[in-house]
């Protein structure tokens, strides 16, 4: 079983017509769309967040109930409205974030306790938390806990950048988590920004996976690494394209005990390729998730 802790949110991804711009809610949240990514893919999935007790938050524990997802662990705070992420997408699909964030209920996260942590094989950290020193902590006791319990952390960088005042500091504290973590993601963007030396040297003892977009991803274990190619699709929208790749690949290595061996890799990257990829050829994080069994027609 895997528990992903962090945001659950509202994407407003924007569309012009006719000079107007006008913005269709989606429910999202990387940790949110990885949870429903799994549950999607036949992983057993409990999520950990927080929404506000407003109209959004309102949309957001349906959505994830329709969804067939377990809200007991998602909270509900009187006190803070929840948080939106404003999403605009160019020609080709790809997305510019602008979020609406400030003092918003996902950076006060429920108490994660160690009955739920002993339930997990791997816990899946989300990053937006990473903005504020409180929760970065509440992050690192998360993964202590889990460590205690020896259970397997892994984390999506998924650095956004109005997120953080500048990229020096985001790197400085998201080094924090990804020192602890067992299983860590980047896109091939972030591995310019964080450094290939920093990624060959100082996570040399991780599962790292790579996303290369449209080249499909690669995956570095023990000394060796290897790349599997995607499959050709029509992108209509890369939102919640890398969320579906790490859930892809996730649920493969859900399976195997935390024992990986390089043909388990190219499998679980193969299968995110394919569910990342598919992913993008409808609007939303979740909505245009494919199914088990579409997945499996392109294996």
């Amino acid at each position: 079983m895997i528990v992903c802790i962090g945001e659950i949110l509202a994407d407003m991804i924007g569309e012009e017509k006719n000079g107007i711009i006008t913005y269709e809610r989606k429910a999202g949240g990387a940790p949110f769309n990885v949870a429903c990514a799994l549950k999607k893919f036949g992983a057993e999935v409990k999520f950990v967040g927080n929404v506000g007790d407003d109209l959004i938050g309102e949309f957001l524990l349906k959505f994830a109930s329709d969804f067939g997802m377990d809200t007991t662990y998602i909270g509900k705070d009187d006190k803070r409205n929840t948080t939106l992420a404003f999403v605009e997408l160019n020609e080709e699909g790809e997305r510019s974030f602008c979020f609406y964030r400030k003092n918003t209920a996902d950076y006060y996260l429920p108490e994660v306790s160690d009955e739920l942590l002993s339930e997990a094989d791997i816990v899946c950290i989300g990053s937006l938390m990473m903005a504020t020193d409180s929760c970065v902590e509440y992050a690192l006791d998360v993964i202590e806990r889990a460590h205690k319990l020896n259970k397997l952390v892994a984390f999506d960088v998924n650095y956004r950048t109005d997120i953080f005042r500048d990229t020096e500091s985001a790197v400085k504290t998201y080094k924090k988590i990804l020192a602890k973590a067992d299983i860590v993601k980047f896109s091939e963007d972030e591995v310019l920004t964080f450094g290939e030396d920093y990624i060959e040297k100082q996570l040399s003892d991780k599962l790292v996976l790579i996303t290369l977009g449209k080249n499909g991803s690669e995956w570095r274990y023990k000394g060796k690494r290897n790349s599997q190619s995607s499959i050709k699709v029509n992108v209509v929208d890369t939102t919640g394209a890398g969320d579906a790749f790490f859930a892809g690949a996730l649920s493969v290595l859900d399976k195997l005990g935390g024992e990986f061996s390089f043909e388990d890799l190219d499998r679980a990257i193969k299968f995110g390729n394919i569910t990342g990829a598919l992913n993008t050829t409808g609007r939303g994080a979740i909505d245009n998730l494919p199914s088990l069994e579409t997945v499996k027609q392109y294996i």
